[in-house]
């Protein structure tokens, strides 16, 4: 009889205790929940004063060379290019941290973060990505022969096709994005491209670039897709 009293009170307690450690569980969830949740807005909303100090989310196309990078800091605009493709709303965002090397003109860029009072996302997760261009690598020159026309062919349009180098690839401030080898001769060129690169682009891709040699023997690229 004792022991079942015991076990009765036994079964009772730990009857309490399951239901405090659940409500607990719960508390916690809630409020790690809405600590991490965000809203996701349009870039037109987010531009109005309705979502100072709360965390959003919103996604955008860079506008064209409106980054600059100081230090660890990236500050840049986005626009809804496909609602708004004159960009008459654009968000000013300021992230810190590694500036990623697929970031650059026109890129998408997810952010999310805190508005300030000046309208300004403070973004603390910036993700980037940008859609796999495919090219056929016909008529593009070599990285050898294209150094072989130098200056018969420097500042005009050609199309270049090489291998991406191993542990070339720079962010988009640098002073070239990537080196282009030959895979042939393995004569090299820095390639100079302020618009995105797909996250597909690693050491090794094979590209095919347009662009123009400059008098520094460098390229400029204004187009950048994969051989497809």
């Amino acid at each position: 009889m004792v022991g079942g009293i015991m076990n009765s009170k036994l079964k009772r307690r730990l009857t309490a205790l399951t239901g405090i450690i659940v409500i607990v569980l719960i508390v916690v969830l809630a409020i790690v929940g809405g600590a991490t949740s965000a809203k996701r807005v349009s870039v037109a909303e987010a531009s109005s004063d309705t979502y100072i100090d709360k965390k959003i989310q919103v996604e955008g196309h860079v506008v064209d060379n409106s980054f600059t990078i100081n230090g660890n800091v990236l500050e840049f605009s986005i626009y809804d290019k496909q609602n708004d493709p004159r960009a008459q709303h654009t968000l000013r965002v300021r992230y810190e941290g590694g500036v990623s090397s697929t970031f650059g003109n026109d890129v998408i860029a997810i952010c999310t973060g805190r508005m300030d009072e000046q309208q300004i996302l403070h973004c603390a997760t910036l993700v980037t990505k940008c859609p796999s261009k495919y090219e056929n690598s016909t008529d593009a020159l070599s990285v050898s022969r294209l150094l072989k026309y130098g200056k018969v062919v420097q500042d005009k349009p050609v199309r270049l096709t090489g291998d991406v180098k191993e542990n070339s690839l720079q962010p988009v401030d640098a002073n070239y994005r990537f080196v282009l080898v030959d895979p042939a001769t393995k004569e090299e060129i820095n390639v100079k491209f302020k618009g995105a690169l797909s996250e597909n682009i690693k050491a090794g891709t094979t590209l095919v670039i347009t662009g123009s040699l400059t008098a520094e023997l460098d390229f400029n690229a204004t187009d950048v897709a994969m051989k497809g």
